[in-house]
């Protein structure tokens, strides 16, 4: 009993002392990494930074030249499809009665068909300006 007690501390101290010489290993060997990616990360050459670069940008020193270098479009509609559900509604709640009153027989389905073609060839249609 003693004998057992005696040996498994041994070699239960054998173990420790070989995990630990183990972690020394791979602790070295991750220094020996990194030192060796610090040294290539100071050999590559910083790369310019682009968002300095102005060649074609416009530089405003006030409230109003900033507007003037904002406002490029002069009034053109830059998105139209954001409007196109609203313009939409609006032609089909305007056109709607007088299509039922042009053509009785037809069901709302089908003047819906017919307002949709004429949709788009509608100049108030966003997406046609």
């Amino acid at each position: 009993k003693g004998d057992f007690c005696h040996s498994f501390k041994q070699w239960y101290q054998r173990r420790v002392r070989e995990l630990t010489q183990a972690e020394l290993s791979l602790r070295k060997a991750e220094q020996e990494r990194e030192k060796e990616e610090a040294q290539k990360e100071k050999e590559e050459p910083i790369p310019e930074n682009l968002n300095h670069v102005m060649t074609d940008v416009e530089v405003a020193q006030s409230v109003e030249q900033a507007i003037a270098a904002l406002d490029i479009a002069d009034g053109v509609d830059m998105h139209p499809e954001k409007r196109v559900k609203a313009a939409w509604t609006a032609f089909e709640q305007g056109r709607i009665s007088q299509m039922r009153a042009e053509n009785p027989s037809l069901r709302l389905s089908q003047i819906r068909q017919m307002l949709r073609k004429e949709w788009q060839k509608s100049p108030l249609n966003p997406l046609n300006q």
